[in-house]
């Protein structure tokens, strides 16, 4: 579990792969802004159980109340639980989500179906495809090595259950995503990448979250796609910092 920083709380929500380790660059920058918590998904049975979870971080760290800011599946997580606990979501944050309309391409289905058979040559194939986003979102050949190298790392030491990672994404079938956005009240902000280098969720699917929630903004960081967040850290903190900021002022 991540928990450094001080002012107002900001919990940050994983996506897929479930763990926060593969977030240390935003949640570090973040810090400047509030106090960050994240934790790791566990291996839910049921899309509540995800939300229990949430429940139970909010109770371990003494928090009656905080914003939050779900990454990737993770801002399913966040929408619904600021729908279902409004008293305990002060803003929320949904960044390069999967919108209530979103259905897997083709190659994210054959994962999904067959996700352990599937996990090397995904992460094999992972460089060819975030390499468009890795090179427009950093400005020399020794920053995309270095980058490549060091998230290598931090998912070699926090590694993945692919039986887990295809059963979260299974979990939201029950759940009316759209009818939960109309009832979030939290200020909320929906951010995306550019268009053409999310290779994981068009951001036009995102965007949908922007369409649904009432009164919700949403901002576009340009130059980045799904990975904005490690590949763009600081400008990632900057936005979502600004925002809970300013909901909290």
């Amino acid at each position: 579990m991540f928990d450094k920083g001080s002012g107002p709380a900001i919990i940050v929500i994983p996506g897929l792969q479930g763990r926060w380790e593969w977030m240390r660059p935003p949640l570090r920058a973040l810090t400047q802004y509030g106090r960050v918590i994240s934790y790791s998904l566990d291996d839910a049975r049921t899309f509540e159980d995800l939300l229990s979870q949430l429940d139970g971080i909010f109770e371990r760290t003494g928090l009656p109340s905080a914003a939050l800011c779900g990454v990737s599946f993770g801002g399913r997580v966040a929408a619904v639980y600021a729908a279902t606990r409004p008293a305990r979501v002060t803003a929320l944050i949904i960044a390069s989500s999967p919108g209530p309309s979103f259905v897997p391409n083709e190659r994210q289905t054959r994962y999904l179906s067959s996700p352990w058979r599937s996990t090397l040559p995904f992460l094999v194939g992972s460089p060819v495809r975030l390499w468009p986003e890795i090179a427009a979102a950093l400005p020399s050949s020794w920053s995309r090595l270095r980058f490549c190298v060091t998230h290598t790392c931090r998912m070699a030491s926090a590694p993945i259950v692919p039986a887990s990672m295809a059963r979260r994404m299974h979990l939201p079938s029950g759940i009316d995503f759209r009818d939960a956005c109309q009832h979030i009240a939290a200020p909320t902000l929906v951010v995306s990448g550019q268009p053409g280098l999310d290779r994981v969720v068009p951001p036009e699917s995102t965007r949908e979250f922007a369409a649904l929630i009432p009164g919700a903004k949403y901002e576009m960081i340009e130059g980045t796609g799904h990975l904005g967040l490690v590949t763009q850290p600081d400008r990632f903190a900057r936005t979502v910092g600004t925002f809970v900021n300013a909901s909290s002022s």
